[in-house]
């Protein structure tokens, strides 16, 4: 990806696939979007209209405060071959006005919908002392048995009775068929005990 003249920040890729008709009508194109500034009422409706005025629509989205600042990840899409340029245009008068930090990307039909079969939904819950690695250490051994992390949420919080820091964690997977659940949570069980953490395993 090029960096888009008169932004250090926002990139985007400044030629896009040849569009293709099918019957009579523009193929649908996906884009990933990635903003990022400093946390303020309006931000989210800042670029959810700079979406709307260039004609494309809001597929999925996350968005979430981190810290001071707050952070949005959408999935978008739009026909037409102009919808890439109008969004990179957008994105950089957004940046200069709103003194935001967005990436734009083109996104495969085929990647923006992955598939489901084969795989079986569950849920890893984690809560323990605030310490380094916990999410390292517990993502490598889903990595390890070939599981796909869907959604993740984190936070550091004080313990009320303690005021200590207390680290939890949520994450949906999708577990391939062919992992045993019982051996999986004896591989989370066993790295709770190394990591002094709970961990627990649900099927959804």
């Amino acid at each position: 990806m090029k960096p888009c003249k008169g932004s250090a920040a926002t990139q985007t890729l400044e030629t896009a696939a040849p569009q293709t008709r099918l019957g009579g009508a523009m193929q649908k194109r996906y884009y990933a979007l990635s903003a990022i500034g400093k946390d303020r009422p309006g931000i989210v409706a800042d670029v959810a209209g700079l979406i709307y005025e260039c004609g494309g629509n809001l597929e999925d989205s996350s968005m979430t405060r981190l810290g001071t600042q707050f952070a949005l990840l959408i999935l978008l899409s739009g026909p037409g071959e102009e919808l890439l340029y109008r969004l990179s245009t957008g994105c950089k008068k957004l940046e200069w006005e709103k003194r935001l930090t967005i990436f734009l990307t083109p996104v495969e039909e085929s990647e923006s919908l992955p598939p489901s079969e084969g795989w079986d939904p569950y849920e890893v819950s984690t809560a323990g002392l605030d310490r380094m690695g916990i999410v390292y250490h517990v993502s490598r051994l889903l990595a390890d048995y070939g599981i796909n992390i869907v959604d993740m949420h984190t936070k550091a919080s004080p313990s009320p009775e303690s005021g200590t820091p207390i680290f939890t964690m949520q994450i949906l997977l999708q577990v391939p068929a062919r992992v045993s659940p019982s051996e999986l949570l004896e591989k989370l069980n066993r790295l709770g005990e190394k990591l002094a953490i709970d961990i627990t395993l649900k099927k959804l």
